[in-house]
């Protein structure tokens, strides 16, 4: 018995908080290429912030992955905690070089974004994110196919959305094939129509491994 009491205790002071509860990391999808995941920990965290709703949690991050306006109204997150971090795309990537930044409660790496059509490629990232417990969330950002792709691959992603409007992006074939590449264990679009927040005609379109339509709006669980 105080074998056990002692384990449990040693759990209690060593996870997280917030993981000692058993919380599951949730995502909430904003709408067109807004997303916001709340950790294990209760950590909120912000990408490309523009659409949809569900501003209101206090920031502990925020990631911006290029300039575009679509991408960088981070005005509408006025609630943020003590210590918010904000990462734009210009501090994540410099010189050629794209970086990583761990906070603890995640891990956020900046990959290759870009394309020929809108975005430049040396001013434009995507993220990938491990959070605390693991959990791997893969955010595209404006981009066509990248030379890194297919190393991504490797990395065993949990999560991974692929733009796909077709106009200043790939188009939902070439975000198929890029799913492809990427084999995540999930599949989502996004980003798949200028002007709105969801296409639910495109998005049954989106052909890749594990693929899963989420919603604007929707929250999902992360396991």
């Amino acid at each position: 018995m105080k074998k056990l009491l002692s384990c449990m205790l040693c759990m209690l002071l060593t996870c997280p908080a917030g993981m000692a509860e058993g919380k599951a990391p949730k995502l909430l999808y904003q709408g067109h290429g807004s997303l916001r995941i709340v950790t294990a920990e209760g950590k909120v965290i912000y990408i490309d912030p523009y659409a949809g709703e569900g501003y209101d949690l206090p920031a502990d991050l925020i990631l911006v992955s290029h300039g575009h306006s679509d991408h960088t109204a981070v005005d509408l997150i006025t609630n943020r905690a003590e210590g918010c971090r904000m990462i734009w795309y210009t501090d994540a990537l410099t010189d050629g070089e794209y970086g990583t930044f761990d906070l603890g409660f995640a891990r956020v790496e900046a990959v290759q974004a870009g394309n020929n059509k809108n975005h430049d490629i040396n001013v434009c990232v995507g993220w990938l994110i491990t959070l605390s417990n693991g959990i791997t969330v893969y955010a595209t950002g404006d981009t066509s196919t990248t030379d890194q792709m297919a190393d991504l691959a490797e990395r065993n992603i949990d999560y991974a959305f692929f733009v796909c409007d077709g106009k200043f992006n790939m188009d939902m074939e070439e975000a198929s094939a890029c799913a492809r590449l990427v084999n995540a264990k999930h599949s989502i679009p996004y980003h798949m129509a200028p002007g709105r927040l969801f296409d639910a005609e495109r998005a049954a379109l989106f052909d890749g491994p594990g693929r899963m339509i989420v919603a604007a709006g929707e929250e999902i669980e992360l396991k």
